[in-house]
């Protein structure tokens, strides 16, 4: 991976999500990747980024930190958006949220072998029930 820019590639990444094309994000990915523990196809991934902008179809990503160490990236980030339909086990209100996200990717051969993260859904639940 040494010609491998590992920030750059990223960096890309976030802007496919930002822009919903949903199409591409697939490129990014092995296909089979570890997710939480359990072993999914590149579309199956797809499809669950997919399904967050079904939820929230103004979704929006910052990166606020990242973290490069080996073939293993971490960010913090806030993501943003109203939610129309139920999300993360929330129902809507019409209230825009922002909400701390936390994810750690493995990369393998140009693309991710394994992602995980963790949304503060108690911030999400506060910020669509006040």
């Amino acid at each position: 991976m040494s010609d491998f820019d590992i920030r750059e590639f990223y960096g890309r990444y976030v802007d496919v999500i930002n822009a919903h094309q949903w199409d591409r994000i697939g490129e990014f990915m092995a296909d089979k990747i570890l997710s939480h523990g359990q072993t999914v196809t590149r579309e199956q991934g797809v499809a669950a980024f997919a399904s967050i902008t079904d939820a929230m179809p103004d979704y929006q990503v910052e990166v606020l930190k990242l973290t490069i160490s080996g073939d293993t990236v971490g960010s913090h980030a806030l993501t943003r958006g109203t939610p129309v339909k139920e999300w993360l086990g929330v129902a809507p209100t019409g209230k825009a949220i922002e909400i701390d996200e936390v994810t750690v990717y493995r990369i393998s051969d140009g693309r991710f072998t394994q992602m995980s993260n963790v949304w503060d859904i108690d911030a999400l639940r506060e910020q669509l029930e006040s």
